[in-house]
C-alpha cells in the first residue's frame, strides 16, 4: 500500500518540538550543538523541544541550522512527512554525511602528537561556550595551527615546553566545564581542475569542545566539502 501524503498544516508547538528533536538526533547533535549552530541558547532549544511556544526568529534560526532551503518553512503550513518519507530523509542524510568516532583528548603531549600526524585540522566548538571558555579555546586553536605549520622546527626540549603549555589550556577548559574530543579522517582533495587529475590525499584532525559529562560517542560531518 502506498502511503497517502499528508496535507500541509501548521505544526502545533508539541509537533514542532518533536520534529526538531528527531531532526537533531538524526544528525547526532546534542541540544548544545544545535543551539551553537542556530545561534540560540541551549535553554531556547530545550523549550522548543519541550513543546513550548516559540517565536518567528527562533524558528527561522532552527531552519537555517538544518539548512532548509526556505528559512520560513517552520512558520508556514507544514507538510507532515509520512513514515516512508522520514526513512528516505534519514537515508539521504546518512548518504551525505560520515560519522566519526569522538575520542577523549586529555593531555598536551597527546594533542601535539596528533597535530604532527595530520596535514589538516578543524577546531570547532560543539556547544555555546561562555566568554572565558571561548577565549581559552581560541588561544589553544592558535597554538594548534601554529604548531601544525612549524612542528618540524621544534627541538625535543622545545616540545616538552609546548606539551606543558597545551596541557595548561586543556586543564583550564576542564575547570570551565569543557572537555575536548577528537576525530580523524582521510580525505581526497581535488587541487587540479583538469579532467583525470589525481586527488591529493590528506589526513584531517577534528578537535571539538563539548560540555563535560555531555560528550557524544560520535558526530556527523558532511561527506564532501570545499577547502578555503
Amino acid at each position: 500500500m502506498v502511503a497517502t501524503a499528508n496535507p500541509p498544516r501548521m505544526l502545533s508547538p508539541g509537533e514542532l518540538g518533536a520534529f526538531i528533536k528527531v531532526a537533531r538526533e538524526v544528525r547526532k547533535w546534542s541540544q548544545e550543538q544545535l543551539a551553537e549552530i542556530a545561534g540560540l541558547s541551549t535553554r531556547t532549544v530545550q523549550r522548543v523541544e519541550n513543546g513550548e511556544p516559540s517565536g518567528t526568529d527562533t524558528r527561522r534560526a532552527l531552519a537555517r541550522a538544518f539548512e532548509f532551503d526556505d528559512i520560513d518553512v517552520l512558520n508556514k503550513p507544514f507538510k507532515i512527512p509520512t513514515a516512508e518519507e522520514l526513512t528516505a530523509q534519514r537515508a539521504a542524510f546518512e548518504r551525505d554525511h560520515i560519522r566519526l568516532k569522538a575520542l577523549p583528548l586529555e593531555t598536551g603531549r597527546q594533542l601535539a602528537g596528533l597535530v604532527e600526524q595530520h596535514e589538516m585540522g578543524l577546531t570547532t566548538p560543539g556547544f555555546d561556550m561562555d566568554r572565558p571558555a571561548e577565549e581559552v579555546f581560541a588561544v589553544l586553536t592558535d597554538y594548534i595551527n601554529e604548531y601544525r605549520d612549524s612542528h618540524e622546527l621544534y627541538s625535543s626540549t622545545d616540545k616538552l615546553d609546548l606539551h606543558d603549555e597545551l596541557q595548561g589550556y586543556i586543564d583550564q577548559l576542564k575547570d570551565l566545564g569543557v572537555s575536548l574530543r577528537y576525530a580523524q579522517r582521510k580525505v581526497a582533495l581535488k587541487v587540479n581542475a583538469e579532467p583525470g587529475a589525481e586527488p591529493m590525499r590528506a589526513s584531517v584532525l577534528y578537535v571539538v569542545t563539548f560540555r563535560r559529562g555531555k560528550e557524544p560517542e560520535e558526530f556527523a560531518t558532511p561527506r564532501q566539502g570545499r577547502v578555503g
